[in-house]
C-alpha cells in the first residue's frame, strides 16, 4: 500500500501558542496529534516524514506534528502535551539540557549524557531518555558493517552537545582510543576525565582544531564523526582540508542537506572512504523513540521510506 502524508491535513508546524488552545485546532486534525517534535527552530525538522508512516504502518489512529517552543518554555509546553492527550515529545536544539530539568524519571544513559531528546508521557508524569547515543551505534553498524567498540575514533567538535554524547557513548563501549577535537582544547578536559572514568582502557587525546594537528591525528584514526552544525548550509567553511581524507576511514557526518548532500561526505567519496549522513543517524534516533511510546515492533523500513520519500510497499 502507498500512504499519505497526514501533515497535508495540518500546518508545517505549530507555535506556543496554539499549543496553548489545543482544544481549538485538535478537533481540526485527523487523526488527531498524539506525538510530536519541539524545538527553535523546527521548521525544518523531517521528523514527521519518519515518524507518520510508521504510525499508519502500526495502525494507530495518530499524527505527529512539529511545534515551535521558544527556549524557557519547555516545562510548559509539555505540561499542555499531557493536558492534551499527547503520548510522546522528540526534543531538538535548543531544548535537550532544558527538557531534563522538566523530567519527573530520567533513564541512566540520559543522566549521563545530561540531556533528553525523547520524552515519554504517562498519566502526566514525564520519563526521559536520550537517543542520540543508540542511534549512533546502529547507524555506524547499518553504514560501515563495524561496531565502534572496535574503532579508533574522532570527533570534531566534542565540546558541543552531540559531540559529548557521541564521546560518552563511545568511552561506554570502551573504544581502543578517543581523539577529541575542539578549538580550544582546554575546554575538554572535564569530558576528558569522565570518559577515562568510564573506560579506563580507551587511549584519551585532546586535539587542536587545525590542519596540522588533525594531520597526525587522523593517522590514527579509523572513524571521523562531525559533530558540529558545519556542512549544513551552503557556503559553510570546510572542517578541515579533504585531501587528508584517506580510503579506509570511515566518515560519518551527523548533520545533513535537505537537497544533496554536506562537502564532508563529498569529499569523503571523493577520496574513497565509507560515508554515513546524519538522515541514518535520524532514522536509529527515531526508532529507538518510536519503541519508548509504542513499544514494538518498530516498523523501520516504513520510516526509512518515509524519510527518502519512496511509497511503502
Amino acid at each position: 500500500m502507498s500512504f499519505t502524508v497526514m501533515e497535508s491535513t495540518s500546518k508545517n508546524h505549530y507555535t506556543l501558542d496554539e499549543l496553548r488552545r489545543w482544544e481549538d485546532i485538535a478537533p481540526t486534525l485527523s487523526p488527531r496529534a498524539r506525538v510530536a517534535v519541539i524545538g527553535d527552530p523546527i521548521a525544518h525538522s523531517r521528523s514527521p516524514q519518519m515518524h507518520n508512516p510508521a504510525l499508519i504502518a502500526r495502525g494507530i489512529d495518530a499524527q505527529y506534528i512539529r511545534v515551535q517552543v521558544p527556549p524557557g518554555n519547555v516545562a510548559e509546553a509539555l505540561g499542555l502535551f499531557a493536558k492534551h492527550g499527547f503520548v510522546g515529545v522528540n526534543c531538538t536544539i535548543p531544548h535537550k539540557f532544558e527538557a531534563l530539568e522538566a523530567m519527573h524519571e530520567v533513564s541512566p544513559l540520559a543522566r549521563q549524557l545530561g540531556a533528553v531528546n525523547t520524552v515519554h508521557i504517562e498519566d502526566g508524569k514525564f520519563t526521559g531518555y536520550n537517543t542520540d547515543g543508540p542511534g549512533f551505534l546502529r547507524s555506524v553498524a547499518e553504514a560501515f558493517g563495524r561496531e565502534v567498540r572496535d574503532l579508533r575514533v574522532l570527533i570534531i567538535g566534542a565540546g558541543g552537545g552531540a559531540g559529548r554524547a557521541v564521546a560518552v557513548q563511545s568511552a561506554l563501549e570502551k573504544c581502543p582510543s578517543l581523539l577529541l577535537v575542539n578549538r580550544t582544547v582546554e575546554k575538554l578536559q572535564p569530558l576528558m576525565e569522565e570518559c577515562a572514568a568510564i573506560s579506563p582502557t580507551t587511549k584519551l587525546e585532546a586535539v587542536k582544531w587545525d590542519d596540522a594537528s588533525l594531520t597526525d591525528a587522523l593517522t590514527r584514526t579509523d572513524l571521523i564523526v562531525n559533530a558540529t552544525p558545519r556542512g549544513m548550509k551552503p557556503g559553510d567553511e570546510p572542517l578541515f582540508d579533504a585531501g587528508l581524507i584517506r580510503p579506509a576511514h570511515l566518515v560519518y557526518d551527523m548533520v545533513y542537506r535537505a537537497n544533496g548532500t554536506t562537502p564532508l561526505i563529498e569529499a569523503a567519496k571523493a577520496a574513497g572512504s565509507k560515508t554515513c549522513d546524519g538522515l541514518v543517524l535520524l532514522l536509529h534516533q527515531g526508532a529507538i523513540s518510536f519503541g519508548h511510546w509504542f513499544g514494538e515492533p518498530v516498523p523501520l523500513e516504513d520510516m526509512r521510506r518515509g524519510l527518502t520519500g519512496e511509497q511503502v510497499r
